[in-house]
């Protein structure tokens, strides 16, 4: 078919083949496949080409979206994978867990009316086939500098970082606790969203381009901060957010229940077969390591982010005899991803909306005995600007025999970090005082680059900075803090 301007008339969206239901529950891949050279080709063709493309303002990295569909309508694939990384160090992570019903295709042009082109989809297939073919960066042009940066994390913001470096002609060495790069990339992120062949890959790339990694190896136990700054030209703390939302819910501590984040990282280190010679940090937590152990069994999940998708999916998975989400709002208000809503209902999740958690109860009284039910509150939907409310005489009870908590976690720096900066440099809640042009804390550190700290070889970005946050805006924070410490090891000394 010769593409037309208006092809999105006559060719419907059609996303990559989907797993079965009840396929897909019996494993941990993808459920979503990938297109063909025609496929990508025809559903990139049905942009519009609008001239004010509000996909791009809407994602957070501003990918030229118009015009790597393009390219790919044209079948110039190397073009378009180079086009994608020119805003996005990380696009095929992206095309596969941004939430771009929220994000690039919410604002698509035709969504209304003519469903949003399939841009995740696509921008995961310039990749993936791309790299398949031998695309790899090209680096021929870039001149060394002799210039050395640690990088702290290699989470998402920790890799974009390095990428950005890699390709200024700085040396990045990247320093992660864990044996694998990726932090939650391949610890948190179940595999059916993200399969860790695509991390595997992402690192044979950048080292490709040079970067180096040291994995296993802890700030602040191996290695100092004091000689990270005396080895490093700069350094960028980009470690994430591990600080557990308390809820204080009576009841927490029973056996049974336990944190979204623990209990993801433990089944994926199952899933990946690696040992747990080390335990997660979940600071503000005091239960025990979480069981997987949930089959047969009643499983409540409290929170209706991405987060909490990904545990009730992974319940799923696990073999629980019934998986429940209980969220305080309408569905209209939920957080997360529709698309990860709906492949959670289709996988049996049933969803209670409008209820408030008041305490996990136990067979017993007394902390030590185990999970039997969460006790509810039913809940009122605010007006404008008024608090959520709740409904006298709605309390009910709601049989669990696992309750899995997912409010979210938020930043808190490490005591290595804290330590050795001089007073000052913290701000009332205890994060770094970065440099953001989108907070009002920048006006407290005059004289700063973006993502710069009030210590000026230091940098940071990511859940680090902003607390939990999406997959997308740690690689944005990663590629802009980048940026900011090229130029500053470009200033006169």
């Amino acid at each position: 078919m010769k593409p037309t301007p208006f092809q999105f008339i006559d060719v419907p969206r059609k996303q990559p083949r989907e797993l079965p239901v009840a396929v897909r529950v019996l494993g941990w891949s993808e459920i979503y496949g990938g297109y063909d050279p025609a496929g990508a080709a025809e559903q990139s063709a049905r942009c519009l080409d609008c001239g004010n493309p509000y996909c791009s303002a809407k994602c957070p990295v501003h990918n030229d979206i118009p015009n790597w569909l393009s390219l790919v309508r044209e079948g110039r694939l190397f073009e378009a994978c180079d086009l994608a990384h020119e805003t996005n160090p990380l696009p095929e992570i992206c095309g596969r867990v941004c939430p771009q019903d929220r994000l690039c295709e919410g604002a698509c042009t035709i969504n209304v009316g003519f469903e949003a082109v399939t841009i995740g989809s696509v921008e995961k297939y310039i990749v993936d086939t791309a790299v398949k073919a031998g695309w790899r960066p090209d680096l021929s042009k870039v001149k060394a500098t002799g210039r050395r940066v640690a990088i702290i994390g290699a989470g998402p913001a920790g890799l974009a970082c390095a990428d950005r470096l890699a390709r200024a002609g700085i040396e990045a060495h990247v320093f992660d606790r864990y044996e694998q790069i990726g932090g939650l990339l391949t610890f948190g992120i179940p595999p059916f969203k993200l399969e860790k062949e695509v991390i595997a890959t992402r690192r044979q790339l950048l080292e490709g381009m040079g970067v180096l990694f040291h994995l296993g190896v802890e700030i602040g136990r191996d290695v100092s901060l004091e000689s990270l700054e005396a080895d490093f030209d700069a350094v960028f703390v980009g470690n994430g957010a591990y600080r557990y939302v308390d809820g204080g819910l009576p009841g927490q501590d029973r056996p049974g229940a336990l944190p979204a984040l623990p209990f993801l990282i433990a089944n994926g280190r199952a899933v990946l077969g690696t040992p747990e010679a080390q335990n997660w940090p979940i600071a503000g937590w005091v239960n025990p390591a979480p069981t997987l152990d949930v089959r047969g069994k009643r499983v409540v999940v409290l929170g209706g982010g991405d987060t909490g998708m990904d545990c009730v999916r992974t319940a799923v998975r696990l073999g629980a005899a019934h998986v429940t989400c209980v969220y305080r709002r309408d569905e209209a208000s939920m957080p997360g991803s529709r698309r990860e809503v709906k492949n959670a209902r289709d996988e049996g999740v049933q969803f209670l909306f409008q209820r408030q958690p008041l305490e996990i109860l136990g067979h017993a009284d007394g902390a030590g005995s185990a999970v039997r039910a969460v006790r509810v509150v039913e809940t009122e939907l605010p007006a404008r600007g008024a608090g959520l409310t709740t409904k006298a005489g709605s309390e009910t009870e709601i049989a669990a025999d696992v309750v899995i908590l997912a409010f979210g976690f938020r930043a808190e720096q490490s005591d290595w970090l804290t330590a050795h900066l001089p007073s000052g440099d913290w701000s009332a809640d205890a994060r770094l005082e970065v440099c953001r042009s989108d907070s009002p804390r920048s006006a407290r550190i005059p004289d700063r680059l973006p993502y710069q700290t009030s210590r000026s070889n230091v940098f940071a970005g990511g859940d680090a900075v902003r607390g939990a946050d999406l997959v997308v805006t740690a690689v944005q924070d990663g590629r802009d803090a980048a940026a900011s410490i090229v130029q500053w090891l470009r200033r006169p000394v």
